[in-house]
């Protein structure tokens, strides 16, 4: 006899796996994909030097936490080309179990100059998601076509590249004298977890000597070389739906948390927790189901964790919106049975995209955008996919990167005259 399927046997529920509320705004690919006007045929002045830095960054594990070597690296490199650096140390986490290596974030600008007046900031992240997946290319002799792999090759260690690489080309070829100390490249930790190094500098900056008034900040990340117009914002919540435990013969004298929680999931999963046109659908992700101690027993408690990715405004409230109307859906399952503890997070965040040049697009991951509080404009750019950024096949074209050199370059001069 062929088992009914799950869903089947919840009364109500949806009988596709992945509902049309679910469905991204564009279908993913792991096709490590280029520009469809971008020509490899010339060979850039600063290849080498590209090729070099973006190596030397990927060969250094960095997974969140564990950022201290390439960071030194980094300050060596930028001091060694002629910048100033100033590390920001971050405090442990209360919760660290064991000492670890200091982690910091690097702000860096042209020298001499000791007390920079920046206004427009160029920032990414020097952290990696785990694991550490070594340096590999496909040519000795690199061309524009030549595939470069490894952890962080696209996410974001192809965008601190190519900021440097780009804001060198400006200094050493005069395209912004005399405003040499008007930007400041920032690189921080713990992007891919809490955001703690973005955070931290912006609670921080003030004692900066002297504070930062930045008019523009241009933030790294994978966007396949499009200018992003702003990207979904995000909350999460550990949910817990408390039953009555009993004997499973007798499933009339309990109450199955476990019944309770996919029932409630599965009505969260089939409703519109608010939608956009810019942004599509609000979704949600169930990344850990548990509960229950034994078959036998009528489960008395279950949890989940879910993370939403939200298409509503505005920014400071949009996640807290989302998830009450979370709870209100898990409530019409049963008023008593549910509780939790949400982070409520961030609604839609918008970016500037009004750039000649640029072709423009949204995307569903969140960023360090939010993090840092300010009337600043905001551009949101980087080469790479984000389709292959997580993922064991991590890789981007060399040509790609240099396109992102020569976008990088457009973007500071604008920001600088806007």
């Amino acid at each position: 006899m062929k088992a009914p399927s799950l869903l089947a046997l919840l009364p109500g529920s949806s009988l596709a796996l992945g509902s049309e509320l679910q469905k991204p705004l564009k279908t993913a690919s792991t096709v490590i994909t280029s520009a469809s006007h971008e020509s490899y045929d010339s060979r850039p002045p600063y290849r080498d030097d590209l090729v070099f830095l973006h190596k030397s960054l990927v060969e250094i594990p960095s997974v969140s936490g564990d950022e201290y070597d390439v960071g030194k690296f980094l300050v060596d490199y930028l001091t060694t080309h002629g910048f100033v650096a100033q590390l920001e140390s971050i405090p442990p986490p209360s919760n660290a179990s064991e000492p670890s290596k200091p982690r910091f974030n690097i702000l860096a600008w042209p020298g001499p100059t000791r007390h920079p007046s920046p206004k427009v900031l160029v920032s990414s992240h020097i952290d990696t998601v785990p694991p550490f997946i070594p340096y590999s290319r496909t040519d000795e002799n690199p061309s524009g076509d030549t595939v470069i792999a490894g952890r962080g090759s696209v996410d974001a260690k192809a965008s601190v590249a190519s900021q440097i690489i780009a804001l060198q080309y400006l200094l050493e070829h005069g395209h912004i004298a005399e405003a040499e100390d008007s930007v400041m490249l920032l690189y921080v930790v713990g992007e891919e977890t809490s955001g703690d190094g973005m955070r931290y500098f912006s609670d921080t900056r003030g004692r900066l000597d002297p504070p930062p008034d930045f008019k523009a900040a241009i933030f790294g990340e994978p966007t396949e070389g499009r200018l992003v117009c702003g990207h979904k914002g995000i909350t999460s919540c550990n949910i817990t739906a408390k039953g009555r435990a009993g004997h499973s013969g007798y499933p009339s004298l309990g109450k199955s948390a476990t019944e309770l929680l996919m029932r409630g999931l599965v009505r969260v999963l089939d409703t519109d927790l608010g939608s956009s046109e810019e942004f599509g659908n609000t979704t949600v992700n169930v990344g850990l189901i548990e509960g229950g101690v034994a078959a036998n027993v009528i489960p008395e408690r279950a949890t989940a964790r879910v993370a939403i990715r939200v298409a509503i405004g505005p920014e400071p409230d949009g996640g807290k919106i989302v998830a009450e109307r979370l709870l209100e859906v898990l409530r019409s399952v049963d008023e008593e049975a549910f509780e939790f503890d949400c982070q409520y997070g961030y609604g839609v965040v918008k970016c500037n995209c009004d750039v000649e040049g640029f072709e423009t697009t949204t995307v569903n991951y969140g960023t360090d955008v939010h993090n840092l509080e300010g009337n600043h404009t905001r551009y949101l750019y980087g080469p790479g996919s984000i389709f292959v950024a997580h993922g064991s096949d991590e890789a981007i074209k060399l040509g790609d990167l240099e396109k992102s050199v020569e976008d990088y370059k457009k973007l500071i001069l604008h920001a600088l005259e806007s």
